[in-house]
């Protein structure tokens, strides 16, 4: 075997590292970007523009609806218009141009706007709102009913629980599906927009299928008047498209007679269809399950939001002020209340014991023992630990290794070292072999 040596280490000898010092907490805070909170929402939306711009994840079919507008208007200003403003009058692509631009707007800020989310409940205020219910008083095995009752306009309205967003909703609340999110005053959901329709964009909504209604008729109108005009003199209609690819093909007129007459009469009956719910201060989720016309068993109740006046209830639906968003998307997420970062800490080399490092040649062979004391530090040695402990000197003198008294010590021979092991019990240290 390959015997080791092993040197005494002189502690003063080291050299103490220097600390690396701590980084400075710009270059932390660089690193480890704030995140807003439209980058945690947990609803099932989409943000663009930092946030700014809100979209269902369903909304595939807002390309389709804003193509729709474009194409028809592009065509008809095209193709239309110049005939028009060259037999009849210069104001009809003025008029198109307005409600074409109206409708467009409208169609975006629906899209876009925050419908009214509400934000979920924290944990602190879930586990409040759970302590509240367990605490209703249930005599019964059944879980306390999920459900609060209040008085609006003396009239009894249930607030129900959500489970997702661990709350009580507020009146005329609803939890869309496809969203994921509690929307106050929920209309409905709407995949031509792209977004559902709620507290916030409902006005938005309205506006953009009443202009929308008025563009179609519009332009359904207008190319009606053209092909006609065409087709006098002895011509009949079918005679004015066949004729008309000198300005235009066939198939344009006919496409552009298509979608206005069949959008004129889906979005007439939609606009009227809002007209009576603004009206009536109802909202389509309200009508649909009849909440206030009998329809879901509470018989002879009335709508309590109404104010029983038609241009009331229009302004307060369509011209009240806008409320502001709860969810604050472009706000920064706080930060978690994390412990202080503890200082930077200093590694240095490991001492070991005396004994260790004090070691000679390690082998096979036996191990150096340490000298032995000589008769007068030994001595001096017993009288100091025989002064601090009573029981020691109790212990001695009954044994008769060690005389506390001041005399030699009891043996045979007081110059002969002590018998195998009695050193050892004395100083406390095991024997070397």
């Amino acid at each position: 075997m390959k015997n080791c040596e092993y040197h005494q280490i002189d502690p003063q000898a080291l050299s103490t590292p220097n600390p690396t010092p701590p980084p400075p907490p710009c270059a932390e805070r660089k690193s480890k970007r704030a995140k807003r909170k439209w980058e945690v929402f947990p609803g099932k939306n989409r943000f663009y523009c930092d946030g700014r711009i809100i979209l269902s994840r369903q909304s595939g079919v807002l390309p389709l609806t804003l193509g729709l507008i474009l194409v028809t208007s592009a065509l008809f200003f095209i193709f239309d218009c110049p005939y028009l403003v060259e037999h009849l009058t210069s104001c009809i692509p003025v008029i198109g141009g307005v409600l074409f631009i109206f409708v467009v707007i409208t169609l975006l800020q629906t899209s876009f706007t925050d419908p009214g989310i509400l934000p979920r409940a924290g944990p602190d205020e879930a586990a409040d709102i759970e302590r509240q219910i367990d605490s209703s008083g249930s005599t019964s095995y059944r879980p306390p009913p999920r459900t609060k009752e209040i008085l609006i306009n003396e009239q009894l309205v249930k607030l129900k629980y959500c489970f997702t967003c661990k709350m009580f909703r507020p009146p005329r609340t609803s939890h869309c599906s496809l969203c994921d999110n509690c929307v106050e005053r929920f209309d409905h959901h709407c995949p031509w927009v792209g977004n559902c329709v709620g507290k916030r964009n409902y006005r938005f909504f309205y506006s953009f299928i009443v202009s929308l209604s008025f563009l179609t008729a519009f332009i359904f109108g207008c190319v009606t008047t053209h092909l006609v005009m065409r087709s006098q003199g002895e011509k009949g209609i079918i005679i004015a498209l066949q004729e008309s690819p000198a300005r235009y093909p066939f198939l344009t007129a006919a496409l552009e007679l298509v979608i206005c007459f069949f959008s004129v009469w889906s979005i007439l009956g939609l606009s009227g269809f809002h007209t009576y719910l603004v009206a009536s201060n109802l909202t389509t989720n309200e009508d649909i399950k009849g909440s206030w016309s009998g329809k879901s068993g509470s018989e002879g109740s009335g709508n309590p939001y109404s104010y029983s006046n038609i241009f009331t209830n229009c302004c307060v639906v369509l011209c009240g002020p806008m409320p502001p968003s709860l969810i604050d998307r472009r706000g920064f997420v706080p930060p978690d209340d994390a412990p202080a970062a503890a200082p930077p800490q200093i590694e240095l080399p490991t001492l070991e014991a005396k004994s260790d490092i004090n070691m000679c040649t390690r082998g096979p062979k036996d191990l150096s023992p340490p000298a032995p004391l000589d008769r007068p530090n030994l001595h001096r040695f017993m009288s100091r630990r025989c002064q601090e402990s009573s029981e020691l000197r109790g212990a001695l003198q009954w044994t008769g290794l060690y005389d506390c008294s001041g005399a030699p010590p009891l043996t045979s021979d007081p110059l002969a070292p002590p018998s195998p092991g009695v050193r050892e019990n004395i100083l406390g240290t095991s024997p070397q072999s």
